[in-house]
């Protein structure tokens, strides 16, 4: 997966104003490169974890459909923790379709993602 640093610029911007909560949404592209982050709100409000609304993921679906859209990644940011997903997050990961990104703000901004099958990561991607 390809990540532009307009893309990444814009999920600094994003995780850097709503920490020390968790920051979250979907990148949005195609052929493997993403054209768009479609943030979502954390629900949960919470600096340890996120949780989306399923009337926001649906309108995020629908939304790319008529854009003409893959959902390449959901993302999340790590305000105080590495750029690797944790137990629950793993525990979550339940679309092996597409990767999960997680921007960390610890100790310097990293980005990476994951693909993440039956619970394990299989795969790494390092964008920043």
């Amino acid at each position: 997966m390809v990540v532009n640093q307009n893309i990444i610029d814009e999920l600094i911007e994003q995780a850097e104003k709503e920490a020390p909560n968790e920051s979250c949404g979907y990148l949005l592209g195609k052929d493997g490169v993403v054209t768009e982050n479609y943030w979502m709100e954390n629900i949960d409000h919470s600096p340890e974890h996120f949780a989306f609304a399923t009337k926001d993921q649906f309108a995020a679906m629908r939304y790319a459909r008529e854009k003409g859209l893959t959902i390449l990644a959901n993302w999340h940011s790590h305000p105080a923790s590495p750029s690797r997903p944790s137990q629950e997050d793993l525990r979550l990961a339940n679309d092996p379709t597409i990767r999960y990104a997680i921007l960390s703000l610890h100790e310097g901004i990293h980005l990476n993602s994951f693909k993440i099958i039956n619970h394990q990561v299989v795969d790494k991607e390092v964008h920043l």
